[in-house]
């Protein structure tokens, strides 16, 4: 349990009683709250890259006032921390560590009510990020929509998915897959102690976005996640695919080669700040050299490639995108809002190669007041977390056993003079209704409270019942929920586009 006791005087609740040993929140405008529950026994030492064990049981209440710390941030330091206007970390948040398996839940009340929980997923690929960023704060939802919210910390980048299996033998299978695992312990830890929380153990959503949908598509594939979540919510991330053992195993003997560790009992004596600032040296693209690895036995198979696991087809799906994702990854090009046709040109070949001219053709048609660098963006967009989402929604309604709804944010946002647009990462402070700690990112006015009751509204709706409140997408009528000040839904947005894409 984190032990920060710096804020000011503050109510405290119950003790409750948790699988663990008894805990003690606060008490916030209304709300019951936990934060820093420890899940999972520091993964540390010898139990690095392990899958997670339980936590030594406790008898005195442990306090639950403060977050628990992230996760050790790809190649950085403990304690270092990476940001981004789609995750600035909480005021109070602690150094990042090596020991981060906690979480946080918000409810309502102590009582009976079987609420529906909400258990978010944080972004930042699998390579950084927390539970703990500023626009999760989960008490604005509970308070709104009477449910229980949950964010999660696991491990992540080479702490989380350093696939050491093929080096170091069956005790160490798991390890390349080991956060994704952090995340099925507090799941169950979920189905084991929220019902005296306040909440229904049998109507648990999990909803990520970015990195955090990519693990909500995983966890639709893994027979050990399997009856811990009934709905799942995947924003901005679709995860198609996992990490090929083999691919996995040349980053790994890479690294244990520089970092001169041929021993399990090697590795696991080195710092934390060595193997974290070795591991983002090894050749690759660095959000993708640690990645979850298909294990044939916590995951199986990849989760929609070539089609969608059978193994929790009967869960309902939320899933889409914001209109221009791209633009927050383009932000920082020197070239950034001033692109000439031969910028865009070059651009589009590199994202999309033979595709790019009638896809940017086709952007173009749909969007004709787009300068050059907002087209390039939109094909950046489009190859990327639209197309994916458009085959995984497919896939899924293909197998004809639960509805998978689409949406696409269509709302711009007027920060940076309006030039990102609708990026990515924008709908989050809206669906947690999150407007006011997010001003930097949604700007002033009323305009991004209106969109914000909209869309938490929706996934609101979703989580007490698997609907939304719009028509279900199939291949045929591909309808979608365009968020804006005035939502509207329709069939198959941008077909032009789309018919580039899979051309």
């Amino acid at each position: 349990m984190a032990d920060d006791l710096t804020h000011a005087p503050l109510t405290r609740t119950d003790v409750v009683t948790t699988s663990n040993g008894p805990v003690r929140g606060y008490v916030e405008d209304g709300l019951d709250v936990f934060k820093g529950l420890r899940y999972g026994a520091p993964p540390m030492g010898l139990a690095r890259f392990k899958p997670p064990a339980r936590p030594a049981a406790w008898r005195e209440p442990a306090d639950a006032v403060a977050y628990g710390a992230p996760a050790i941030q790809s190649g950085l330091a403990p304690g270092e921390r990476r940001t981004s206007p789609g995750d600035p970390p909480a005021p109070d948040e602690p150094a990042s560590s090596e020991d981060c398996l906690f979480l946080n839940v918000w409810t309502p009340g102590l009582d009976d009510h079987a609420r529906p929980v909400m258990v978010w997923l944080h972004g930042g690929g699998f390579a950084n990020g927390s539970g703990g960023a500023a626009m999760y704060d989960g008490g604005a939802l509970a308070r709104k929509g009477d449910v229980v919210t949950v964010t999660v910390n696991h491990r992540l980048n080479v702490f989380g998915y350093l696939h050491l299996g093929e080096v170091f033998g069956p005790a160490y299978a798991q390890s390349g897959i080991a956060g994704m695992l952090d995340i099925v312990q507090a799941l169950e830890w979920v189905r084991d102690n929220i019902a005296v929380l306040g909440g229904d153990p049998a109507n648990v959503t999990i909803f990520g976005e970015s990195g955090g949908g990519w693990k909500v598509s995983l966890l639709m594939a893994m027979p050990p996640a399997r009856g811990l979540f009934a709905k799942a919510v995947i924003q901005s991330g679709p995860g198609l695919t996992g990490k090929r053992v083999a691919d996995a195993d040349k980053v790994t003997r890479q690294l244990l080669a520089d970092l001169g560790a041929d021993t399990p009992e090697k590795l696991a004596a080195l710092s934390t700040e060595t193997i974290s600032q070795a591991s983002v040296k090894v050749p690759g693209e660095l959000m993708r050299l640690y990645t979850p690895v298909v294990d044939g036995t916590v995951l199986p198979r990849d989760p929609f490639e070539p089609d969608a696991s059978p193994l929790n087809a009967d869960v309902p799906v939320l899933i889409g995108t914001n209109k221009d994702e791209s633009t927050l990854f383009m932000l920082g090009h020197p070239k950034f809002g001033a692109f000439d046709e031969d910028d865009l040109a070059k651009h589009a070949k590199a994202q999309a190669g033979a595709k790019a001219g009638p896809l940017v053709a086709a952007l173009r048609a749909a969007y004709p007041d787009y300068n050059p660098t907002h087209l390039a963006s939109g094909v950046g967009t489009a190859v990327g977390m639209w197309a994916g989402s458009i085959k995984l929604a497919e896939r899924k309604a293909a197998q004809k056993a639960a509805p998978v709804w689409m949406y696409m944010l269509t709302w711009e946002t007027p920060v940076a003079k309006g030039r990102l647009r609708t990026p990515h990462a924008l709908e989050i402070p809206l669906v947690f209704d999150n407007v006011e700690k997010a001003r930097n990112f949604v700007g002033r006015g009323d305009e991004p409270q209106v969109v914000a009751d909209q869309m938490s509204d929706a996934w609101l709706a979703f989580a007490r019942t698997g609907d939304p409140g719009w028509p279900a997408y199939d291949a045929r009528t591909r309808a979608t929920k365009l968020f804006d000040l005035e939502s509207r839904v329709v069939s198959d947005p941008l077909p032009e586009v789309r018919k580039a894409l899979f051309a």
